[in-house]
C-alpha cells in the first residue's frame, strides 16, 4: 500500500524524491537488511537482529520528538533518515543546543545501480529542504561517527560546517551544523 509522502521534490535530471514516515512493522525487513550490512557499521546496528531493530523503530515511532523516514527516488526506497529535537536527546549533554536546532541521522541504502555523481547530495538536499520547511527549524545538527570520513565529507559538501569532535558513549562523533541561512541563502 502506498503511503502519503510528507514531502516531495522533483530534481531535474534525477527524478522525484519523496519523504515518507517509517511504519516499523511494514518497513522492518528493508530497514534491517540495510542496517545489518557492513557498509552501515557506523549506524551501530550490525549485531542487532530483526526483532531488536523493530523494537528500536517502534520506540522511535512512539516519541513525539524523534521521527524516522524512508526516502524514495521514483518510488523506490534509497535512504533512511531520522530527525529529532536535540534538547530531548542525549546529544544535548555534549553541545549547547540553540532554539530551532533539529537533529539529523542519515543512512543511504545499498546501491542498486552503478555509482551516480550527485546521488547522495540530491537525497540529502531534499531531506534538508523538508526539515527547513518548518519555520521553527533554524539549524540542522548531525553527529556522524568521527571515523566516518565519507559521511563527514558528504555533509561538508552539502554546506554543513564542522563543529568539535565529541565522545559519545557509543562512538567518537563529529558535530556538524547547517544554519538555515547557509541553505536558503537568506
Amino acid at each position: 500500500m502506498a503511503r502519503t509522502a510528507v514531502y516531495e521534490q522533483k530534481v531535474e535530471g534525477f527524478g522525484t524524491i519523496t519523504v515518507v514516515p517509517v511504519e516499523p512493522a511494514e518497513d522492518i525487513d528493508l530497514i534491517h537488511s540495510w542496517v545489518s550490512q557492513e557498509r552501515a557499521r557506523f549506524w551501530g546496528m550490525l549485531e542487532a537482529g530483526r526483532d531488536g531493530v523493530l523494537e528500536i523503530y517502534e520506540f522511535l515511532d512512539s516519541l513525539s520528538t524523534h521521527h524516522a523516514f524512508l526516502i524514495h527516488r521514483d518510488g523506490s526506497p534509497v535512504g533512511l533518515f531520522q530527525s529529532y529535537e536535540p534538547e530531548h536527546d542525549p546529544i544535548s549533554e555534549y553541545y549547547e543546543v540553540q532554539p530551532g536546532d533539529v537533529g539529523l541521522h542519515l543512512l543511504i541504502g545499498p546501491p542498486t545501480t552503478p555509482a551516480e555523481p550527485g546521488f547522495t547530495h540530491a537525497i540529502l538536499s531534499t531531506f534538508v529542504a523538508y526539515l527547513f520547511e518548518d519555520p521553527a527549524a533554524q539549524r540542522i545538527v548531525a553527529e556522524p561517527d568521527a571515523r566516518n570520513t565519507k559521511a563527514i565529507t558528504r555533509l561538508q559538501n552539502a554546506g554543513f560546517t564542522l563543529g568539535p569532535e565529541i565522545t559519545l558513549p557509543e562512538k567518537p562523533a563529529r558535530l556538524t551544523f547547517l544554519p538555515r541561512e547557509a541553505f536558503t541563502g537568506n
